[in-house]
């Protein structure tokens, strides 16, 4: 089987993972799980909890632990998104082709869509601990656990996520020359590759990895999520809705000051693949290895939508 077909097949297991725990469309809320289950189920290649079992598999992990984690971490990307696309931050009327969120259901609904997947992320992962069974190494495997979650709330909070959009909402307000390459840097880590370094620091600490290990995944991630990022500029200058699946341009249509616009589009392709050779040689450097997760790397940082 080659890269792709596998990739297929993982993506088509992310997905059945993540559907198992959507919430079924009844009740007085209906509207609103039907515009959670909308933004989720629009599609997307569903990196991030591949990348988290990929990690899982490379310390040996081989349990369905790591999937409560996994249907999280996807929620709380995608209400991410459906805030990102309302009217009051990037006022985006596409997502992977098809109409967002707000443009379906109106502002408020999109607003509590948001909301109600960032708390069933939480209420999703939780349900790791019942099933952590009765081993040998119970008290290890509850620690792991715990440490997994403050992982995912961390990186998706003020001190990740969020914070960094946080400043990116800022840096709009600064004069272009005011927006340095240090702000930048720090947009992306926290805004794009924080998600990543929790996908690859939880896989790793579900199946048991030492500190060291998670702290060298951190580092490899932030390097993944910003080569990332970085990409996702060059595209919005270089690609078109029709082959990225939403708007181009948006970034100068909102005034921002992209990696691309501060650094040039040459520089940036040198930049991507620096970050993109230091993030493989430490995923190649653990007693295992995982090719498939190397290969996978590859794949999405030098992607084309």
């Amino acid at each position: 089987m080659n890269f792709k077909e596998t990739l297929a097949e993982k993506t088509v297991h992310a997905e059945d993972v993540l559907t198992k725990y959507l919430p079924e469309e009844k009740g007085y809320q209906k509207k609103v799980i039907e515009s959670m289950n909308y933004s989720v189920l629009a599609g997307g290649k569903r990196l991030r909890p591949i990348l988290m079992e990929e990690s899982f598999r490379l310390f040996g992990g081989n349990s369905a632990i790591v999937e409560p984690f996994m249907a999280a971490l996807e929620m709380i990307h995608n209400y991410s998104l459906v805030h990102d696309d309302l009217p009051a931050m990037d006022n985006d009327e596409y997502r992977r082709g098809r109409k967002t969120t707000w443009n379906v259901y109106g502002e408020g609904i999109a607003v509590l869509a948001g909301d109600a997947l960032l708390n069933k992320a939480f209420e999703t992962a939780a349900e790791a601990f019942s099933m952590i069974g009765e081993a040998a190494d119970i008290a290890a495997r509850y620690a792991a656990v715990a440490k997994a979650l403050q992982i995912l709330a961390n990186k998706a909070g003020i001190y990740g996520m969020i914070g960094g959009q946080c400043a990116d909402i800022c840096a709009e307000e600064l004069p272009s020359d005011q927006v340095t390459k240090e702000l930048l840097w720090y947009i992306h880590k926290n805004k794009t590759a924080a998600l990543i370094e929790a996908a690859l620091m939880i896989g790793a600490v579900l199946a048991g990895a030492s500190d060291e290990a998670v702290k060298k995944l951190e580092q490899a991630a932030e390097n993944i999520g910003i080569a990332f990022q970085i990409q996702d500029d060059i595209l919005d200058v270089t690609s078109s809705l029709e082959v990225l699946g939403k708007p181009v341009g948006s970034d100068e249509k909102n005034h921002k000051v992209t990696y691309v616009r501060l650094n040039g589009l040459e520089q940036s392709k040198k930049d991507v693949e620096a970050l993109s050779e230091e993030a493989l040689k430490i995923l190649s450097s653990f007693d295992r290895r995982n090719e498939f997760l190397e290969d996978l790397v590859r794949a999405l940082i030098t992607r084309e939508k």
